[in-house]
């Protein structure tokens, strides 16, 4: 597989805190189907849904071309991108970046999106709860973006769209949201613990880039 060596650190971002509490008694879910990016993004600021808007410094929604062709989806923020309001800020993100250059694609060109887009407390992974009551707000991104393909990194996103267990038995094989090919393949975090598997990662990758047009043997360091 390509090279994965560690990249410069991307510059941080000054943005406001939000945070609010939680209330258990919030008002019934409100119409998102004509939000806009922009709009969906000021909702998800002030939404306190569940109890991890409590432990938030900020939402982190999500980054990218609005008219990607590629959209990735991860668990939730990390201590980077909370204090950020980026996704994949951290060490990971800078190992998804070289997984997307990889791809032949840059970080701005993809979408960049997680299940929760608030950071769960004590390093832990988002709960099926949590992952399902912030379901919908991905699932307006992915409407409004339409993407061609979906790669999905770990479990939490499999599980919450899927309900499949399993990414060591269910990554690399093609799944389907609402008409658009998803991929399931590590988390980037996973391949930094487990470097064995970044070659089965980088194969599962080629086959989105193949639908995507995008010819492996053309990465530069495969050459």
């Amino acid at each position: 597989p390509p090279a994965l060596d560690t990249p410069a650190k991307p510059a941080p971002i000054n943005s406001p805190a939000a945070t609010t509490a939680f209330s258990p008694k919030a008002p019934a879910d409100a119409d998102i189907s004509h939000l806009d990016l922009t709009q969906l993004a000021t909702q998800v600021s002030t939404c306190r849904k569940c109890p991890l808007c409590e432990s938030r410094t900020q939402t982190v929604f999500g980054e990218g071309s609005p008219q990607a062709r590629l959209m990735f989806i991860g668990e939730g923020p990390g201590s980077e991108e909370d204090l950020q309001a980026r996704p994949f800020m951290g060490e990971a993100g800078q190992l998804l970046n070289q997984m997307i250059q990889a791809m032949q694609f840059t970080r701005d060109e993809v979408y960049l999106a997680n299940v929760v887009k608030c950071r769960p407390p004590d390093r832990r992974p988002p709960s099926e709860e949590e992952s399902q009551t912030c379901l919908p707000y991905l699932d307006r991104q992915i409407n409004l973006i339409r993407p061609r393909v979906i790669v999905l990194l770990g479990a939490v996103p499999l599980k919450a769209m899927f309900n499949l267990t399993g990414i060591n038995s269910q990554h690399g094989q093609w799944q389907e949201y609402k008409g658009i090919p998803t991929m399931p393949t590590f988390h980037p975090a996973y391949l930094m613990r487990m470097p064995k598997k970044k070659r089965d990662a980088w194969e599962d990758l080629q086959k989105v880039m193949r639908v995507l047009g995008k010819d492996p043997a053309d990465t530069p360091s495969r050459r």
